[in-house]
């Protein structure tokens, strides 16, 4: 029986080059240079692009699941050896970090494996390439504060700076953090007011609420009382505040009265401090001040108001010759 190709009058002559495995194989099945040629269009670069496709998703996932066990292990490292204080901190942060870790895996794959795509449809990808080049030089001039941003994003998660549920002040803006990306930084205040700050833009941070806080309250009483009587009422309220089952996890140490701080114009300040789980700071103080003013009105304890003491010098009465 004739070939196909001569049957149907089509050319027969190879068109296929020695890297062409589907079109060789279809040439040598058919002796068709028709169908061969066609072959490789509709076969062989549509399995190309699906192995290229499916290659991406492997290594994604690959690299994805190196990752998340990486993270779960060293999570679990710093669970097994840390406080209880700091293990959901530590934990927060390395998920953290694993995702910022999977973004950028994700990225890399998908310019690299698109790149490859591109040159199975036949695209020039070396313009791309010098493009690509070009357009990194034009971003480090032209768009120097979002690679600060970006930067100092990294730095701020891989430091550990900050992170969601800590407050913080960062100088014009302070609140709880909301939201944390490479590029900016969510901020809600008191009020509920939120800010959008650039992490480019945070030259300094004050973190109220990193591993353990401090309730400091300053205690003004009259100096006609009895500091050492004052001293033992104090300790005797923090004591009782410190063994409160309501309070009891909330903080950290005992108690203590640090003594006179200041010998003020109205006053004597004395010093209480109280160890506290990040941001029961004050809400402990409201309660501390709240019990102190109970138990000093109780005590006979006075806290001076502001007072002055005003010498008033009387002047002597002119005479009749002096008034005349």
């Amino acid at each position: 029986m004739p070939p196909i190709s001569s049957v149907l009058g089509l050319a027969t002559e190879n068109p296929c080059t020695a890297d062409q495995n589907i079109c060789n194989t279809m040439y040598d099945w058919t002796s068709n240079a028709t169908f061969a040629d066609w072959s490789e269009l509709l076969i062989g670069k549509p399995l190309a692009l699906l192995a290229l496709l499916l290659l991406g998703l492997a290594l994604r996932w690959g690299l994805h699941r190196v990752i998340d066990r990486l993270v779960r292990r060293t999570a679990n490292a710093h669970h097994e050896r840390g406080s209880a204080i700091g293990s959901a901190r530590r934990a927060q942060r390395i998920e953290t970090m694993g995702g910022l870790f999977r973004s950028i895996v994700t990225g890399l794959l998908v310019a690299v494996i698109g790149t490859m795509m591109l040159s199975q449809l036949g695209v020039d990808i070396a313009p791309i390439i010098a493009s690509a080049g070009i357009v990194g030089i034009a971003l480090g001039f032209g768009a120097q504060s979002l690679v600060k941003d970006f930067l100092t994003g990294v730095f701020i998660m891989l430091e550990d700076q900050f992170g969601v549920g800590d407050i913080v002040d960062v100088g014009e803006a302070s609140g709880t953090v909301e939201a944390i990306s490479l590029r900016v930084t969510r901020l809600r205040d008191v009020d509920g007011t939120v800010w959008y700050v650039p992490n480019g833009e945070i030259v300094r941070v004050g973190n109220l609420s990193q591993n353990w806080s401090r309730t400091v309250l300053d205690i003004g009483v009259a100096y006609s009382e009895d500091i050492g009587k004052v001293r033992r009422v104090l300790e005797d309220i923090a004591h009782v505040l410190w063994e409160d089952e309501e309070f009891k996890g909330q903080i950290i140490e005992e108690p203590e009265v640090w003594g006179v701080q200041e010998l003020a114009a109205d006053a004597v300040t004395m010093r209480l401090v109280l160890k506290t789980t990040p941001g029961s700071q004050w809400a402990i103080a409201r309660e501390m001040r709240q019990r102190i003013k109970t138990r000093f009105d109780h005590e006979g304890i006075e806290i001076p108001f502001p007072q002055r003491v005003i010498w008033h010098r009387g002047e002597a009465a002119p005479s009749e010759g002096d008034a005349s």
